[in-house]
């Protein structure tokens, strides 16, 4: 291939007709060190030019004195970055605000068959990794279907809006699942004392279920999620990166849930002329004491000294009969059977 540097570019080349470029249409295109690649905005789209002899370069070079205007100026760059900044912003204020707002609004509309469908699926994981099956224990049952028809009855949920069982775990805890499902399993048994401090954790996860929490969770992780993983992108490390923003931005959305069922609780334990303060004294007696530093920060759960300072302060004296007797309590306590878990 020979050139000719006159008014214009010109590449010969044997047996094709020479071409011409001219210099203010040529522009400067990626190439490897030592070598000047060439493209033409009046040749197609993929013609390349590539020169490796230097002198010839620089002498290219001078000629094209439009050369790199096609490249990205400072002007330009700072264009870039003040809508990706713009962007950014966006994507975190819909974060922020947004994807909790359609999550609240959103939740109640859930067909309640798609939100019975979604709880059928849950609970089948939960029974595999809780037990199997919930315990059947019939005095114990009995006193459980009371316990939890109380608390429904003040809480004003219908007949279909909840189903309830004992899960044989050593594990202390409770817990909603979508489509009415509320489940305690048998190490909060093991733990609880009274009938009141059973009751109060329970009606705590009505609470959640009154409020479509489980609902309004799914379709906020769902969309921060998409929205933070769009923020970050997919580039090495941006896993860890969208983990820690996304457990910083859901602690703070699921502490105010929990914030609500604790105050539905100690508005169904008041109703039913009992105290709150129970199932305070029974998480504190789990948990221990949990404040201060980061863990208080992420922590998705208000933390248990403050709940129990809270439920403190709505204590009353008990102005209603007793949710259980005696013989009651200690049929929900063996509910699992009589042999360790």
């Amino acid at each position: 291939m020979t050139l000719a540097l006159g008014d214009a570019l010109e590449i010969a080349e044997e047996g094709v007709a020479p071409v011409r470029w001219a210099y203010a249409d040529i522009r400067r295109a990626d190439s490897p060190a030592g070598v000047l690649r060439l493209a033409c905005t009046s040749a197609p789209s993929l013609a390349r030019l590539e020169i490796r002899d230097a002198a010839l370069a620089a002498d290219v070079t001078a000629r094209c004195l439009r050369l790199d205007e096609h490249q990205t100026s400072r002007r330009g760059i700072a264009k870039i970055v003040g809508w990706s900044v713009a962007a950014a912003v966006s994507i975190v204020c819909v974060v922020l605000f947004g994807v909790p707002l359609a999550a609240d609004r959103l939740a109640p509309l859930v067909p309640k068959p798609i939100e019975r469908r979604i709880g059928d699926a849950s609970e089948v994981q939960v029974k595999t990794v809780f037990g199997g099956k919930a315990c059947e224990d019939p005095a114990g049952k009995a006193a459980f279907v009371k316990l939890v028809n109380r608390l429904r009855d003040a809480a004003g949920l219908d007949d279909d809006a909840m189903t309830a069982g004992v899960l044989p775990t050593s594990v202390p805890n409770a817990f909603a699942l979508p489509g009415g499902k509320v489940y305690v399993l048998k190490g909060l048994l093991d733990k609880a004392e009274n009938p009141d401090e059973i009751a109060g954790i329970l009606a705590h996860e009505l609470g959640h279920l009154k409020h479509y929490d489980n609902m309004r969770g799914l379709i906020y992780n769902g969309g921060t999620s998409f929205l933070i993983g769009l923020l970050f992108g997919d580039v090495t490390g941006s896993s860890a990166v969208i983990f820690a923003s996304r457990s910083v931005v859901e602690a703070s959305y699921s502490r105010e849930a929990e914030t609500a069922a604790d105050t539905f609780s100690i508005e169904i334990m008041h109703k039913l002329g009992r105290s709150p303060k129970p199932a305070a004294e029974l998480m504190y007696r789990i948990t221990g004491k949990e404040g201060g530093g980061l863990t208080s920060i992420l922590a998705s759960h208000p933390l248990t000294e403050d709940r129990l300072a809270r439920m403190t302060k709505e204590d009353r004296p008990a102005s209603g009969p007793p949710l259980l007797t005696d013989k009651e309590w200690q049929a929900l306590k063996g509910i699992c059977g009589s042999g360790k878990i």
